[in-house]
Protein backbone atom coordinates (compact mmCIF):
# COMPACT_ATOMS: atom_id res chain seq x y z
CA UNK A 1 0.00 0.00 0.00
CA UNK A 2 3.05 2.57 0.40
CA UNK A 3 2.66 3.22 -3.43
CA UNK A 4 -0.84 5.29 -2.21
CA UNK A 5 1.47 7.30 -0.05
CA UNK A 6 4.17 8.81 -2.18
CA UNK A 7 2.74 11.89 -3.71
CA UNK A 8 3.01 14.97 -1.11
CA UNK A 9 -0.37 17.02 -1.23
CA UNK A 10 -0.23 20.94 -2.39
CA UNK A 11 0.59 23.08 1.00
CA UNK A 12 -3.27 24.44 1.09
CA UNK A 13 -4.48 20.91 1.21
CA UNK A 14 -4.21 18.11 3.82
CA UNK A 15 -2.16 15.03 3.04
CA UNK A 16 -4.39 11.94 4.87
CA UNK A 17 -2.61 9.96 7.31
CA UNK A 18 -2.60 5.92 6.85
CA UNK A 19 -4.11 5.16 10.01
CA UNK A 20 -7.91 7.31 9.32
CA UNK A 21 -7.49 6.14 6.04
CA UNK A 22 -7.52 2.53 6.69
CA UNK A 23 -10.21 2.93 9.05
CA UNK A 24 -12.09 4.62 6.41
CA UNK A 25 -11.75 2.09 3.89
CA UNK A 26 -12.81 -0.23 6.54
CA UNK A 27 -16.24 0.39 6.10
CA UNK A 28 -16.35 -0.97 2.05
CA UNK A 29 -15.09 -4.22 3.54
CA UNK A 30 -19.27 -4.63 4.84
CA UNK A 31 -20.65 -2.34 2.20
CA UNK A 32 -18.27 -4.57 -0.32
CA UNK A 33 -20.70 -7.91 0.72
CA UNK A 34 -24.02 -6.24 -0.24
CA UNK A 35 -22.59 -4.93 -3.15
CA UNK A 36 -21.32 -8.74 -4.23
CA UNK A 37 -23.37 -11.13 -2.98
CA UNK A 38 -26.94 -10.17 -3.85
CA UNK A 39 -25.46 -9.46 -7.40
CA UNK A 40 -23.79 -12.63 -7.72
CA UNK A 41 -26.36 -15.13 -6.38
CA UNK A 42 -29.59 -13.57 -5.51
CA UNK A 43 -31.12 -14.58 -9.25
CA UNK A 44 -29.28 -17.92 -9.09
CA UNK A 45 -30.75 -18.58 -5.82
CA UNK A 46 -34.55 -17.15 -7.27
CA UNK A 47 -34.21 -19.64 -10.56
CA UNK A 48 -32.50 -22.26 -9.33
CA UNK A 49 -33.12 -22.84 -5.72
CA UNK A 50 -36.33 -21.08 -5.25
CA UNK A 51 -37.99 -21.77 -8.73
CA UNK A 52 -39.02 -18.65 -9.71
CA UNK A 53 -39.24 -18.11 -13.57
CA UNK A 54 -36.38 -16.04 -14.71
CA UNK A 55 -38.76 -12.94 -15.92
CA UNK A 56 -40.25 -12.65 -12.13
CA UNK A 57 -36.82 -13.35 -11.03
CA UNK A 58 -35.60 -10.18 -12.52
CA UNK A 59 -38.67 -8.35 -11.94
CA UNK A 60 -37.90 -8.95 -8.42
CA UNK A 61 -34.71 -7.59 -8.12
CA UNK A 62 -35.65 -4.30 -10.39
CA UNK A 63 -38.87 -3.02 -8.56
CA UNK A 64 -36.80 -2.63 -5.16
CA UNK A 65 -34.32 0.01 -7.05
CA UNK A 66 -36.93 2.10 -8.45
CA UNK A 67 -37.73 3.50 -5.26
CA UNK A 68 -33.82 4.41 -5.29
CA UNK A 69 -34.04 7.03 -7.63
CA UNK A 70 -35.66 9.71 -5.52
CA UNK A 71 -34.66 7.99 -2.24
CA UNK A 72 -30.89 7.93 -2.52
CA UNK A 73 -30.93 11.86 -3.24
CA UNK A 74 -33.48 12.58 -0.26
CA UNK A 75 -31.03 10.56 1.90
CA UNK A 76 -28.09 12.88 0.43
CA UNK A 77 -30.05 16.05 1.58
CA UNK A 78 -30.99 14.55 4.59
CA UNK A 79 -27.07 14.10 5.10
CA UNK A 80 -26.39 17.51 4.05
CA UNK A 81 -28.85 18.93 6.73
CA UNK A 82 -27.16 16.80 9.36
CA UNK A 83 -23.38 18.63 8.09
CA UNK A 84 -24.98 21.62 8.21
CA UNK A 85 -26.37 21.52 11.39
CA UNK A 86 -24.02 18.83 13.73
CA UNK A 87 -21.13 18.85 11.16
CA UNK A 88 -20.96 15.65 10.79
CA UNK A 89 -23.40 12.34 8.92
CA UNK A 90 -22.70 9.82 12.12
CA UNK A 91 -26.40 9.45 12.40
CA UNK A 92 -26.99 8.40 9.38
CA UNK A 93 -24.51 6.31 9.20
CA UNK A 94 -25.46 4.48 12.28
CA UNK A 95 -28.43 3.48 10.54
CA UNK A 96 -27.32 2.21 7.92
CA UNK A 97 -25.13 -0.57 10.26
CA UNK A 98 -28.68 -2.24 10.30
CA UNK A 99 -28.07 -3.12 7.04
CA UNK A 100 -26.34 -6.68 7.68
CA UNK A 101 -30.00 -7.55 9.32
CA UNK A 102 -31.82 -7.20 6.13
CA UNK A 103 -28.96 -9.53 4.43
CA UNK A 104 -29.79 -12.15 6.60
CA UNK A 105 -33.37 -11.92 6.38
CA UNK A 106 -32.94 -11.62 2.38
CA UNK A 107 -31.68 -15.49 2.21
CA UNK A 108 -33.58 -16.87 5.09
CA UNK A 109 -36.48 -17.71 2.69
CA UNK A 110 -38.98 -20.11 4.83
CA UNK A 111 -38.96 -23.14 3.44
CA UNK A 112 -42.27 -23.45 2.38
CA UNK A 113 -41.83 -20.69 -0.19
CA UNK A 114 -41.41 -20.94 -3.84
CA UNK A 115 -42.56 -19.00 -6.70
CA UNK A 116 -44.16 -15.76 -6.53
CA UNK A 117 -44.46 -15.91 -2.85
CA UNK A 118 -40.54 -16.14 -2.72
CA UNK A 119 -40.20 -13.68 -5.40
CA UNK A 120 -41.95 -11.30 -2.38
CA UNK A 121 -40.17 -12.19 0.53
CA UNK A 122 -37.09 -11.46 -1.68
CA UNK A 123 -38.37 -8.45 -3.02
CA UNK A 124 -39.23 -7.29 0.72
CA UNK A 125 -36.02 -7.59 1.97
CA UNK A 126 -34.03 -6.66 -0.81
CA UNK A 127 -36.03 -3.17 -0.66
CA UNK A 128 -35.20 -2.51 3.15
CA UNK A 129 -31.73 -3.63 2.54
CA UNK A 130 -31.30 -1.13 -0.22
CA UNK A 131 -32.85 1.34 2.28
CA UNK A 132 -30.23 0.67 4.65
CA UNK A 133 -27.32 0.44 2.52
CA UNK A 134 -28.20 4.17 0.95
CA UNK A 135 -28.31 5.34 4.58
CA UNK A 136 -24.72 4.12 4.83
CA UNK A 137 -23.35 4.64 1.80
CA UNK A 138 -24.38 8.58 0.61
CA UNK A 139 -22.76 9.81 3.94
CA UNK A 140 -19.62 7.76 3.80
CA UNK A 141 -18.74 8.62 -0.04
CA UNK A 142 -19.65 11.72 0.90
CA UNK A 143 -16.59 12.30 3.08
CA UNK A 144 -13.92 12.93 -0.26
CA UNK A 145 -15.86 16.12 -1.00
CA UNK A 146 -16.57 16.67 2.50
CA UNK A 147 -12.19 17.07 3.59
CA UNK A 148 -10.06 19.69 2.54
CA UNK A 149 -8.17 17.49 0.29
CA UNK A 150 -6.56 18.42 -3.83
CA UNK A 151 -7.32 16.23 -6.59
CA UNK A 152 -4.67 13.74 -6.29
CA UNK A 153 -5.36 13.75 -2.44
CA UNK A 154 -8.88 12.38 -3.72
CA UNK A 155 -7.87 9.29 -5.51
CA UNK A 156 -5.38 8.64 -3.04
CA UNK A 157 -8.31 8.43 -0.48
CA UNK A 158 -10.56 6.64 -3.22
CA UNK A 159 -7.35 4.06 -3.79
CA UNK A 160 -7.52 2.41 0.01
CA UNK A 161 -11.15 2.54 0.05
CA UNK A 162 -11.17 0.29 -3.87
CA UNK A 163 -8.37 -1.90 -2.12
CA UNK A 164 -10.50 -3.11 0.69
CA UNK A 165 -13.86 -2.79 -1.04
CA UNK A 166 -11.65 -4.96 -3.09
CA UNK A 167 -11.04 -7.69 -0.24
CA UNK A 168 -14.82 -7.18 0.68
CA UNK A 169 -15.69 -8.36 -2.59
CA UNK A 170 -12.87 -11.04 -3.11
CA UNK A 171 -13.41 -12.49 0.42
CA UNK A 172 -17.42 -12.80 -0.31
CA UNK A 173 -17.82 -13.35 -3.66
CA UNK A 174 -15.25 -16.56 -2.91
CA UNK A 175 -16.60 -17.35 0.48
CA UNK A 176 -20.73 -16.63 -0.24
CA UNK A 177 -20.61 -20.15 -2.88
CA UNK A 178 -18.91 -21.91 -0.52
CA UNK A 179 -20.85 -21.78 2.36
CA UNK A 180 -24.25 -22.01 0.38
CA UNK A 181 -23.04 -25.79 0.04
CA UNK A 182 -21.24 -25.25 -3.76
CA UNK A 183 -22.85 -28.03 -6.14
CA UNK A 184 -25.00 -28.90 -3.62
CA UNK A 185 -26.57 -25.61 -2.44
CA UNK A 186 -29.81 -26.06 -0.45
CA UNK A 187 -32.05 -23.42 1.27
CA UNK A 188 -30.25 -24.25 4.81
CA UNK A 189 -27.28 -23.68 3.06
CA UNK A 190 -27.83 -19.71 1.99
CA UNK A 191 -29.56 -19.17 5.15
CA UNK A 192 -26.23 -20.20 6.64
CA UNK A 193 -23.92 -17.43 4.42
CA UNK A 194 -26.18 -15.10 5.20
CA UNK A 195 -26.05 -14.63 8.69
CA UNK A 196 -21.73 -15.46 8.42
CA UNK A 197 -21.74 -12.93 5.98
CA UNK A 198 -23.84 -10.55 8.31
CA UNK A 199 -21.98 -10.72 11.09
CA UNK A 200 -18.67 -9.73 9.23
CA UNK A 201 -20.84 -6.50 7.77
CA UNK A 202 -21.60 -5.15 10.84
CA UNK A 203 -18.39 -5.40 13.09
CA UNK A 204 -16.66 -3.74 9.53
CA UNK A 205 -19.72 -0.80 9.08
CA UNK A 206 -19.07 0.50 12.89
CA UNK A 207 -14.93 0.17 12.45
CA UNK A 208 -15.91 2.68 8.83
CA UNK A 209 -17.64 4.94 11.07
CA UNK A 210 -15.07 5.53 13.05
CA UNK A 211 -12.90 6.04 10.53
CA UNK A 212 -14.04 8.80 8.92
CA UNK A 213 -14.45 10.50 12.54
CA UNK A 214 -10.66 10.22 12.60
CA UNK A 215 -10.57 11.57 9.25
CA UNK A 216 -12.74 14.70 9.78
CA UNK A 217 -10.07 15.23 12.72
CA UNK A 218 -7.14 15.13 10.29
CA UNK A 219 -8.25 17.42 7.61
CA UNK A 220 -10.34 20.19 8.14
CA UNK A 221 -13.68 19.92 6.85
CA UNK A 222 -15.87 21.83 4.48
CA UNK A 223 -18.74 23.06 5.50
CA UNK A 224 -21.88 22.38 3.79
CA UNK A 225 -24.66 24.99 2.72
CA UNK A 226 -27.80 24.79 4.10
CA UNK A 227 -29.95 24.59 1.09
CA UNK A 228 -31.03 21.42 -0.40
CA UNK A 229 -34.07 19.44 -1.44
CA UNK A 230 -35.33 20.04 -5.06
CA UNK A 231 -32.98 23.26 -5.00
CA UNK A 232 -29.60 21.08 -4.33
CA UNK A 233 -31.47 18.43 -6.61
CA UNK A 234 -31.98 21.11 -9.86
CA UNK A 235 -28.29 22.17 -8.86
CA UNK A 236 -26.62 18.52 -9.02
CA UNK A 237 -28.98 17.61 -12.30
CA UNK A 238 -28.34 21.03 -14.06
CA UNK A 239 -24.54 20.52 -13.27
CA UNK A 240 -23.36 19.16 -17.46
CA UNK A 241 -20.52 17.52 -16.11
CA UNK A 242 -22.00 15.73 -13.20
CA UNK A 243 -24.69 14.23 -16.15
CA UNK A 244 -22.02 12.84 -18.17
CA UNK A 245 -20.35 11.30 -15.79
CA UNK A 246 -23.79 9.72 -14.00
CA UNK A 247 -24.92 8.61 -17.06
CA UNK A 248 -21.56 6.86 -18.38
CA UNK A 249 -21.44 5.45 -14.56
CA UNK A 250 -25.14 3.79 -15.18
CA UNK A 251 -23.65 2.01 -17.99
CA UNK A 252 -20.43 0.74 -16.41
CA UNK A 253 -22.74 -0.29 -13.40
CA UNK A 254 -25.32 -1.83 -15.03
CA UNK A 255 -22.69 -3.97 -17.09
CA UNK A 256 -20.17 -5.15 -14.36
CA UNK A 257 -23.54 -6.45 -12.58
CA UNK A 258 -24.78 -7.89 -15.20
CA UNK A 259 -21.20 -9.62 -15.57
CA UNK A 260 -21.60 -10.44 -11.96
CA UNK A 261 -25.05 -11.95 -11.97
CA UNK A 262 -24.15 -14.24 -15.27
CA UNK A 263 -21.39 -15.58 -13.34
CA UNK A 264 -23.03 -18.99 -11.71
CA UNK A 265 -24.49 -19.41 -15.26
CA UNK A 266 -22.02 -19.15 -17.26
CA UNK A 267 -19.70 -20.90 -15.22
CA UNK A 268 -22.68 -24.07 -14.76
CA UNK A 269 -23.99 -24.00 -18.26
CA UNK A 270 -21.27 -23.37 -20.93
CA UNK A 271 -18.34 -24.07 -18.84
CA UNK A 272 -20.73 -27.25 -17.69
CA UNK A 273 -18.91 -26.56 -13.98
CA UNK A 274 -20.40 -25.00 -11.19
CA UNK A 275 -17.38 -24.99 -8.93
CA UNK A 276 -15.53 -22.19 -11.41
CA UNK A 277 -17.98 -19.78 -9.95
CA UNK A 278 -15.38 -19.23 -7.25
CA UNK A 279 -12.51 -19.10 -10.03
CA UNK A 280 -14.20 -16.64 -12.30
CA UNK A 281 -14.84 -14.38 -9.48
CA UNK A 282 -11.36 -14.15 -8.23
CA UNK A 283 -10.36 -13.70 -11.66
CA UNK A 284 -13.01 -10.89 -11.80
CA UNK A 285 -11.74 -9.39 -8.23
CA UNK A 286 -8.15 -10.67 -7.29
CA UNK A 287 -6.51 -8.01 -10.11
CA UNK A 288 -7.71 -5.02 -8.17
CA UNK A 289 -5.48 -5.72 -5.19
CA UNK A 290 -2.30 -5.97 -7.42
CA UNK A 291 -3.42 -3.21 -10.34
CA UNK A 292 -5.03 -0.23 -8.12
CA UNK A 293 -1.99 1.30 -7.16
CA UNK A 294 -1.30 1.45 -11.17
CA UNK A 295 -4.50 2.82 -11.75
CA UNK A 296 -3.25 5.51 -9.15
CA UNK A 297 -0.26 6.04 -11.24
CA UNK A 298 -1.82 6.02 -14.49
CA UNK A 299 -4.07 8.64 -13.19
CA UNK A 300 -1.87 11.36 -11.59
CA UNK A 301 0.07 10.65 -15.34
CA UNK A 302 -2.30 11.01 -17.91
CA UNK A 303 -5.21 12.10 -15.55
CA UNK A 304 -8.42 10.72 -14.74
CA UNK A 305 -10.29 10.75 -17.68
CA UNK A 306 -8.11 9.15 -20.05
CA UNK A 307 -6.92 6.27 -17.71
CA UNK A 308 -10.47 5.37 -17.42
CA UNK A 309 -11.53 5.62 -21.32
CA UNK A 310 -8.50 2.94 -21.08
CA UNK A 311 -10.28 0.88 -18.53
CA UNK A 312 -13.99 0.98 -20.30
CA UNK A 313 -12.05 0.02 -23.73
CA UNK A 314 -10.49 -3.04 -22.27
CA UNK A 315 -13.63 -4.08 -20.67
CA UNK A 316 -15.19 -4.27 -23.84
CA UNK A 317 -12.41 -6.30 -25.73
CA UNK A 318 -12.39 -8.81 -22.57
CA UNK A 319 -16.44 -9.23 -22.78
CA UNK A 320 -16.09 -10.20 -26.66
CA UNK A 321 -13.39 -12.61 -25.89
CA UNK A 322 -15.99 -14.37 -23.40
CA UNK A 323 -18.78 -14.88 -25.64
CA UNK A 324 -16.94 -17.09 -27.88
CA UNK A 325 -17.18 -19.75 -24.56
CA UNK A 326 -15.83 -23.29 -24.64
CA UNK A 327 -14.32 -23.22 -27.97
CA UNK A 328 -11.68 -20.53 -26.43
CA UNK A 329 -10.59 -23.26 -24.29
CA UNK A 330 -10.85 -22.28 -20.66
CA UNK A 331 -7.33 -20.84 -19.79
CA UNK A 332 -7.85 -17.85 -22.31
CA UNK A 333 -11.39 -17.48 -20.68
CA UNK A 334 -10.16 -17.00 -17.18
CA UNK A 335 -7.66 -14.99 -18.98
CA UNK A 336 -10.22 -12.62 -20.05
CA UNK A 337 -11.92 -12.35 -16.70
CA UNK A 338 -8.76 -10.86 -15.61
CA UNK A 339 -8.49 -8.51 -17.99
CA UNK A 340 -11.93 -7.73 -17.13
CA UNK A 341 -11.19 -7.73 -13.43
CA UNK A 342 -8.14 -5.02 -14.52
CA UNK A 343 -10.45 -2.76 -16.10
CA UNK A 344 -12.90 -3.48 -13.38
CA UNK A 345 -10.50 -1.63 -10.78
CA UNK A 346 -10.10 1.64 -13.11
CA UNK A 347 -13.82 1.67 -13.42
CA UNK A 348 -14.27 1.10 -9.39
CA UNK A 349 -11.48 4.08 -8.34
CA UNK A 350 -11.72 6.25 -11.22
CA UNK A 351 -15.02 7.28 -11.19
CA UNK A 352 -15.53 7.54 -7.37
CA UNK A 353 -12.85 9.98 -7.29
CA UNK A 354 -14.04 12.11 -10.44
CA UNK A 355 -17.15 12.84 -8.26
CA UNK A 356 -15.70 14.98 -5.34
CA UNK A 357 -13.61 16.73 -8.09
CA UNK A 358 -17.57 17.37 -10.08
CA UNK A 359 -18.84 18.77 -6.41
CA UNK A 360 -15.69 21.11 -5.91
CA UNK A 361 -15.99 22.49 -9.33
CA UNK A 362 -19.47 23.36 -8.92
CA UNK A 363 -18.75 25.15 -5.65
CA UNK A 364 -16.39 27.18 -7.23
CA UNK A 365 -18.83 27.90 -10.03
CA UNK A 366 -21.50 29.38 -7.87
CA UNK A 367 -18.78 31.37 -5.29
CA UNK A 368 -19.43 29.14 -2.46
CA UNK A 369 -16.41 27.93 -0.56
CA UNK A 370 -17.56 24.92 0.28
CA UNK A 371 -18.40 21.37 -1.28
CA UNK A 372 -22.35 22.82 -1.60
CA UNK A 373 -24.95 19.89 -1.28
CA UNK A 374 -22.19 16.85 -1.47
CA UNK A 375 -25.02 14.89 -0.01
CA UNK A 376 -27.30 15.40 -2.79
CA UNK A 377 -24.79 15.07 -5.59
CA UNK A 378 -23.61 11.66 -3.77
CA UNK A 379 -27.27 10.59 -3.41
CA UNK A 380 -28.11 11.14 -7.08
CA UNK A 381 -24.72 8.95 -7.85
CA UNK A 382 -25.42 6.38 -5.50
CA UNK A 383 -28.55 5.60 -7.39
CA UNK A 384 -27.73 5.57 -10.53
CA UNK A 385 -25.19 3.30 -8.71
CA UNK A 386 -28.22 1.29 -7.41
CA UNK A 387 -30.62 1.58 -10.79
CA UNK A 388 -27.06 -0.48 -12.39
CA UNK A 389 -27.25 -2.95 -10.06
CA UNK A 390 -30.92 -3.57 -10.71
CA UNK A 391 -30.80 -3.27 -13.99
CA UNK A 392 -28.00 -5.49 -15.05
CA UNK A 393 -29.32 -8.79 -13.49
CA UNK A 394 -32.37 -7.74 -15.02
CA UNK A 395 -31.10 -7.32 -18.54
CA UNK A 396 -29.29 -11.42 -18.04
CA UNK A 397 -32.43 -12.56 -16.75
CA UNK A 398 -34.55 -10.70 -19.70
CA UNK A 399 -31.94 -12.94 -22.13
CA UNK A 400 -32.69 -16.32 -20.18
CA UNK A 401 -36.19 -15.55 -20.24
CA UNK A 402 -35.69 -15.06 -24.17
CA UNK A 403 -33.80 -18.25 -24.67
CA UNK A 404 -36.39 -19.90 -23.02
CA UNK A 405 -34.56 -20.58 -19.73
CA UNK A 406 -35.84 -23.22 -17.48
CA UNK A 407 -35.97 -22.64 -13.42
CA UNK A 408 -35.74 -25.30 -10.77
CA UNK A 409 -36.02 -25.95 -7.19
CA UNK A 410 -32.29 -26.87 -5.17
CA UNK A 411 -31.42 -30.79 -6.71
CA UNK A 412 -33.32 -30.67 -10.10
CA UNK A 413 -31.16 -30.46 -13.36
CA UNK A 414 -33.57 -29.71 -15.84
CA UNK A 415 -32.07 -29.62 -19.61
CA UNK A 416 -32.00 -26.74 -21.06
CA UNK A 417 -33.28 -25.50 -24.50
CA UNK A 418 -30.51 -24.75 -27.25
CA UNK A 419 -31.32 -21.35 -27.48
CA UNK A 420 -31.34 -20.62 -23.65
CA UNK A 421 -27.29 -22.16 -23.40
CA UNK A 422 -27.17 -19.15 -26.29
CA UNK A 423 -28.28 -16.67 -24.19
CA UNK A 424 -26.34 -17.85 -20.72
CA UNK A 425 -22.86 -17.46 -23.35
CA UNK A 426 -24.09 -13.92 -25.50
CA UNK A 427 -25.82 -12.59 -22.44
CA UNK A 428 -22.53 -12.72 -20.88
CA UNK A 429 -20.06 -11.61 -23.40
CA UNK A 430 -21.63 -9.33 -26.45
CA UNK A 431 -23.86 -7.65 -24.23
CA UNK A 432 -21.35 -6.59 -21.62
CA UNK A 433 -19.29 -5.61 -24.61
CA UNK A 434 -22.48 -3.38 -26.46
CA UNK A 435 -22.74 -1.69 -22.92
CA UNK A 436 -19.44 -0.81 -22.00
CA UNK A 437 -18.73 0.76 -25.93
CA UNK A 438 -22.05 2.56 -24.45
CA UNK A 439 -20.24 3.75 -21.50
CA UNK A 440 -16.84 4.93 -23.22
CA UNK A 441 -18.86 7.18 -25.87
CA UNK A 442 -20.71 8.74 -22.76
CA UNK A 443 -17.50 9.41 -21.23
CA UNK A 444 -15.90 11.20 -23.54
CA UNK A 445 -18.42 13.98 -23.34
CA UNK A 446 -16.84 14.38 -19.78
CA UNK A 447 -14.66 17.65 -19.88
CA UNK A 448 -13.97 18.74 -16.41
CA UNK A 449 -10.66 16.52 -16.02
CA UNK A 450 -8.16 19.05 -17.02
CA UNK A 451 -9.53 21.53 -15.84
CA UNK A 452 -9.61 20.08 -12.06
CA UNK A 453 -6.09 18.47 -12.54
CA UNK A 454 -4.60 22.08 -13.43
CA UNK A 455 -6.76 23.97 -10.68
CA UNK A 456 -5.54 21.27 -7.88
Amino acid sequence: MTGLDRRPAAATDATLPRGPLAGFAAGSLGMGVWVTVPGLLLLYFLTDVLAVGPWLAGLALLLPKIADVLLHPWIGHRADVAQARRGDRRRLLLLGCALPVAFAALFAVPGGLTGVPAAAWVAVFFAAGNLLFAAYQVPYLATPADLRIGYDERTRLMAFRMVVLTLGILASGLLAPLLTGGDAATRAGYQRMGVVLAVGMLAAMLVGVAGIARLRGAAASTTTAGHGGWRALRTALRDAQFRWLVAAYLAMSTTTHLVLAGVPYYAEYELRAPGLTTVLVAAFVAPALLVTPGWLLLARRVGKQRALLGAQGAFAAGSLVLAVGRPAGLPVLVAAVAVLGVAFAGMQLLPFSMLPDVIRAAAADTGAGAATGAGTYTGVWTATEATGAALGPYAYALCLAVGGFVASTAGESPVQPDAALAAVRYGFGLLPAAAMLAALLLQRRYTLDTTARAAS
